[in-house]
């Protein structure tokens, strides 16, 4: 039983006491899998799913039931995909043209042009100073309207014209339905030019594009005129994981239905605000952040999913405190101050999270009567939150739930282990010189206040390990000169340390049965993926790289797809895989990095250890002892510490050993204490 049911089941319980109507947020990739589980879980539950193309003319129809008072009496859901979360709407100007004659007053010549003008009143449409407009790129960047002042027969003003000279941007795909179902078609596995012409010439543009954007069982038990089913049971299966999470557009539309919902809906039409993943709305300026915090002012309840509420630092929740509960952190003092929200910020950090004040004192200046220093103080936060904090905002407002609540037995055991990787000779001897050479070169900068080299450095020691199989510079971002340099040091096919640690993984692995989900942090201009590919598939270990260039809804079936062919290893970024993919045949996890960021961590390591997996789960951390990324594993297991211990769980994972707070007498006391409850 997982966050989506559970919630499905509050909503269903609020809208029988009195909550109509449920609004769920979703991850783009999940929308049409919300709307299959609402299906199998709420009897005769209508689902409206917000998402393509059409998402306007389903606003108008709900916004035309508000004007006459319509109810329904079924539960309704109304699922909207988060890309589809942006204020505002795409827009263009809207005017007619008409042919404007006359004659130069310095010349005498006539002349004739084709000039803007209001579609209604006729009247050409003028800048302050008189001058028609010719095109409308020499228009302001404005939504314009007619102010031609109407008069009657006796010279008096009757009223303002008033018309709108914009429109709403539509796609020119929207004109060719046919091409448009055809498209959407193509997209599902199984289905190629020639499938689709087929469908399209036995069925219609009109009955598949139906079933497309609402009836997708349907679609996949499609018989023809004998009765015979049109795709056998291993197509459907595919097309169904597929459509569980694809998006169509199939209708009209431009406009953005939070902005619809926020202008032309009553407050409290939506009983129940459901966000899904509402971590990632935690961000003070994204635009699907704020758009979250306008439908949550428009529903009269909100109920946040997420597995992980918080990356370890206190203003993680800031606002999404603020979004889901502003009259708590009104109360408790924290609001705009000149229309700005980080004064208030800081003091929610200083109230209950942790902040460093570093203060620097250099000597060495001379006044006229005395020698002076000059003090200098910043301000950094650290991982941490309260325990004022959890009782006064998190505890009251929420349940935490896990699986070995419900039964213990509904998941195998879940392990992980840290593996520490010894350098050898050559690459320890190089790694040293570059960290010397580079943290060197970084005091210096940081004595003179010149922060612009802390990051170039880390990246640097943190991947140049895992890189070292290609020469190195580092360059300083502005100026362009080199700051350190090291030669490639393994040739191709000679493995590095961690490589070989990797291989042994893979290949004890193999022997079980069991296949290995292997994740690497630098698949872009640093790919170390391909490598990783060659080194494992030459050890004879079938093996595939997943890519970003695989889209978001096709990534599920791409993989099962490689299962099916018999992959051992797959390969890819944890980035791509962090929700709502159930990878239940990878039972076994290797990091090769973790990156920085706790949510990605956290997801991504528990993206087999699901519902339904029958094996045990077993996932590998892998840093080289004595660098820079044992210091990067640590902080991340400080940060998860805290990040648990506002879900009431005292942390006990394989990054634990590094955690050096999480080994004190208080946590070791306070874990035998939860051990005899």
């Amino acid at each position: 039983m997982g966050k989506t049911q559970i919630a499905i089941c509050t909503a269903a319980v609020a809208q029988t006491e009195g909550y109509p109507r449920t609004l769920i947020i979703s991850p783009p990739h999940l929308v049409y899998k919300w709307r299959r589980e609402i299906k199998e879980t709420v009897p005769n539950a209508r689902v409206w799913v917000l998402n393509g193309a059409d998402t306007l003319a389903r606003l108008l129809q709900l916004r035309q039931w508000v004007k006459v008072g319509e109810t329904r009496d079924v539960p309704e859901f109304f699922v909207l995909g988060r890309v589809r979360m942006r204020m505002g709407y795409e827009w263009q100007h809207a005017f007619a043209t008409t042919r404007l004659r006359g004659r130069h007053e310095d010349s005498g010549e006539t002349y004739s042009h084709e000039v803007l003008a209001c579609p209604r009143c006729g009247t050409v449409y003028r800048n302050a100073d008189g001058y028609p407009f010719r095109h409308t790129q020499h228009l302001p960047e404005q939504r314009l309207a007619c102010q031609h002042v109407h008069l009657d027969a006796d010279g008096k003003a009757l009223k303002v014209c008033g018309e709108q000279l914009w429109t709403l941007v539509r796609k020119e795909a929207l004109k060719n339905k046919r091409k448009l179902v055809a498209d959407a078609l193509k997209q599902l596995p199984t289905i190629g030019e020639k499938t689709a012409d087929r469908l399209l010439n036995t069925f219609g543009e009109d009955m598949l594009g139906e079933m497309l954007a609402d009836n997708i069982h349907e679609f996949t038990n499609l018989m023809d005129d004998s009765g015979n089913l049109v795709f056998n049971d291993r197509q459907a299966e595919r097309m169904e994981r597929a459509l569980s999470k694809a998006e169509f557009s199939l209708g009209q539309g431009g406009y953005q239905p939070t902005e619809f919902i926020k202008r032309q809906l009553p407050d409290g039409y939506f009983g129940l605000l459901v966000v899904d993943e509402a971590h990632e709305y935690k961000n003070a300026d994204s635009a699907q952040g704020q758009a979250f915090g306008v439908l949550a002012a428009k529903a009269r309840k909100v109920l946040l999913l997420t597995g992980t509420l918080m990356g370890g630092y206190a203003d993680d929740l800031f606002y999404l405190l603020w979004r889901a509960n502003p009259r708590r952190m009104i109360e408790d003092g924290y609001r705009y101050k000149h229309r700005s929200l980080g004064s208030s910020v800081m003091a929610f950090m200083r109230d209950h999270g942790i902040l460093k004040d570093v203060f620097k004192t250099t000597s060495g200046g001379s006044h006229k009567t005395a020698r002076g220093q000059k003090t200098s103080q910043r301000t950094a936060k650290a991982p941490g939150f309260g325990p004022m904090g959890i009782c006064r905002y998190v505890l009251p407002y929420t349940v935490f739930l896990k699986l070995r609540d419900i039964d213990q037995n509904v998941l195998p055991p879940y392990r992980e282990h840290y593996v520490e990787v010894a350098m050898d000779g050559e690459q320890r001897d190089a790694y040293d010189t570059l960290s010397a050479e580079l943290t060197a070169v970084m005091k210096k900068a940081l004595a003179k206040g010149d922060t612009t080299l802390l990051g170039v450095v880390l990246n640097a020691l943190l991947r140049w390990p895992e890189t070292c199989f290609r020469p190195e510079a580092v360059r300083h971002p502005r100026t362009r000169d080199t700051l350190a340099a090291v030669p490639a040091l393994y040739a191709d096919g000679e493995l590095t340390p961690k490589e070989c640690r990797l291989l042994e993984v893979c290949k004890a692995e193999q022997a079980k049965g069991r296949r290995v989900l292997v994740y690497t942090t630098y698949t872009g201009t640093q790919d170390t993926s391909q490598r990783l590919k060659q080194m494992l598939g030459s050890a004879g270990l079938r093996t595939d790289v997943l890519r970003s260039t695989v889209s978001t809804e096709q990534r599920e079936d791409w993989i099962l797809d490689r299962v099916d062919r018999g992959i051992d290893v797959l390969i890819c970024n944890p980035e791509l895989v962090k929700t709502g993919l159930d990878l239940l045949e990878f039972p076994s996890i290797v990091f090769m990095q973790t990156g920085f960021n706790v949510y990605t961590l956290q997801q991504a390591a528990r993206r087999s250890w699901r519902i339904g997996q029958r094996l045990d789960v077993e996932v590998f951390f892998l840093g080289y002892a004595d660098t820079a990324q044992t210091a990067c594993l640590a902080l991340m297991a400080e940060k998860i510490a805290v990040s648990q211990s506002t879900s009431g769980d005292m942390p006990d994972t394989g990054l634990d050993v590094l955690n050096p707070n999480g080994d004190s007498v208080e946590v070791a006391l306070a874990k035998r204490m939860l051990e005899k409850v």
